[in-house]
């Protein structure tokens, strides 16, 4: 086993080596922007590291962990569209530095050209990682289309949320745990298990985003702290908040959500006093231990090398432990 960086060292090589068309230019040019701006690259390490704990060429599973990665990105660009964002990863996003018309079909290019690199997969399990895929894609807009419809409601209960997260986020890190268990031939029973990790580990890893926006250490986090707070946007801490916050808090949070061009110093700085007295940290955290323990009890039912596990271990650790 190797250690995960050096995983990543594979993908970010990987996916340096792609070869975009000369033409049409206005086409190409925006996939290969958006791949340079780096990214944590997880998903496709994940598909490695899964391939070499099951004993597998790991080489096997390089173009399909290359098509995850660019899958991941064709969302993040049309994700960029939806939301209006200006910068990814510390850039202009496509459709700000082109147009939405290019971020659009660029996005669409990206997606057949991820399909084709997943499709490389070694020829006996191809029609199985490519259902993985499909299902795992079409899961991920339909967790798109609920993040959009909460924004035009008040009443998200925890367990939409949670549900809706699972789609977005969490589906696509099972889905890279799997593809790499299946590329290597590993039991069908521990594929399913570690695409169990991936899942829980992924609902741990969103939900410590939603306390990080509130709480983190901006450095540490790489963006603004409070972008949640001010774009009203429906996370684990605001629907608790809107649960438990009573009396004058529970006004006030109605009121902050209502206010037209809030001070965001101002804005963040109340509502984040108003999580506090809810105790909605300290319960984000708890819901965050409980997924983290629930994925490494899942982690050790599953048939494997004890290195590996204790790769998937180091991995769950090295997520859980950014700064707050």
């Amino acid at each position: 086993m190797l250690s995960f960086n050096e995983y990543l060292d594979m993908v970010n090589a990987a996916v340096a080596a792609i070869k975009y068309p000369a033409a049409p230019r206005g086409l190409y040019e925006p996939i290969a922007y958006t791949m340079s701006l780096g990214g944590k690259r997880i998903r496709p390490s994940l598909v490695l590291m899964a391939c070499d704990a099951f004993g597998g060429n790991v080489t096997d599973a390089v173009a399909p962990a290359v098509g995850l990665e660019l899958f991941h990105n064709f969302t993040l660009l049309h994700d960029d569209v939806m939301d209006k964002a200006d910068i990814r990863r510390g850039k202009p996003t496509v459709h700000i530095k082109w147009n939405d018309n290019t971020a659009i079909l660029s996005g669409d290019a990206m997606l057949t050209t991820a399909t084709r690199y997943i499709s490389k997969a070694p020829v006996p399990v191809m029609p199985e990682v490519m259902t993985l895929f499909n299902k795992t894609a079409m899961e991920i807009y339909e967790g798109q289309q609920y993040d959009m419809e909460f924004e035009n409601r008040m009443d998200v209960r925890e367990d939409e949320y949670l549900n809706m997260i699972r789609l977005k986020t969490s589906v696509l890190i099972g889905c890279a745990c799997k593809m790499g268990a299946v590329i290597a031939g590993g039991d069908s029973n521990d594929a399913s298990l570690l695409y169990r990790f991936g899942e829980l580990i992924g609902l741990a890893f969103q939900l410590q985003d939603d306390l990080l926006d509130v709480y983190g250490d901006e450095k540490s986090f790489g963006k603004a702290i409070g972008g949640d707070i001010m774009n009203n946007k429906k996370t684990f801490m605001l629907i608790k908040a809107l649960e438990l916050s009573q009396g004058a808090d529970r006004d006030e949070l109605l009121s902050w959500i209502n206010a037209d061009n809030p001070d965001r110093a101002e804005k963040v700085a109340a509502v984040t006093k108003i999580y506090t007295h809810a105790g909605i940290r300290e319960i984000a955290e708890k819901r965050i231990s409980v997924y983290t323990e629930e994925a490494l009890d899942t982690l050790a039912g599953i048939n494997m090398t004890d290195e590996g596990k204790q790769a998937f271990r180091a991995f769950a650790n090295m997520l859980m432990e950014r700064k707050k």
